[in-house]
């Protein structure tokens, strides 16, 4: 059994036991925490799959540290320019244990969950499953494109060039 819950902004697939990081949570180390939004869960292949969000079901996790991560570090540089920074961050997280994964309907939310959830049957994978050959589809006719009209063209200005200085040998009699 597993079920995909958003846990402070990130969607996470938990499990019962398991133990996960996540960003930093409110509450003490060694409370319990719930999380209602829960958007997905699977049962022994029945998938149910909210819409956005499953009603009545819920998570119950225990905080078991607070915890800061690896720092990361971000260098900036520009060539050529003389321009370089070093940044660093360490991101804060929690660590959880989650104990709980329960799906529990009360009468509102058990008419509410079969008009917006969808119960899914899950086909077993472990059977090879050939695929039918898909019919191709006939391809799709380009729309024909127009031909550019020939640029106008503007009128070339006569220019006459003027007659190039003549190379005259004067020779003086003396």
């Amino acid at each position: 059994m597993y079920a995909i819950v958003n846990i402070a902004g990130q969607q996470f697939k938990v499990m019962n036991n398991q133990k996960i990081y996540v960003h930093r949570l409110e509450g003490k180390e060694d409370s319990s925490v719930t999380f209602d939004e829960v958007l997905l869960i699977e049962d022994d292949g029945k998938v149910v799959v909210g819409t956005p969000k499953i009603e009545g079901a819920a998570v119950s996790a225990k905080i078991l540290q607070h915890m800061k991560a690896d720092k990361i570090l971000v260098f900036k540089k520009k060539r050529r320019k003389g321009y370089k920074t070093l940044n660093g961050h360490r991101q804060l997280l929690t660590k959880i244990q989650i104990e709980k994964i329960e799906e529990k309907a009360s009468k509102k939310a058990a008419s509410k969950k079969e008009s917006t959830e969808k119960v899914v049957e899950v086909p077993d994978t472990s059977t090879k499953v050939e695929a039918k050959p898909t019919a191709k589809k006939p391809a799709a006719k380009k729309p024909a494109t127009k031909k550019a009209a020939p640029k106008a063209t503007a009128k070339k200005t006569a220019t006459k060039k003027k007659p190039a200085a003549k190379k005259t040998d004067k020779k003086k009699d003396a």
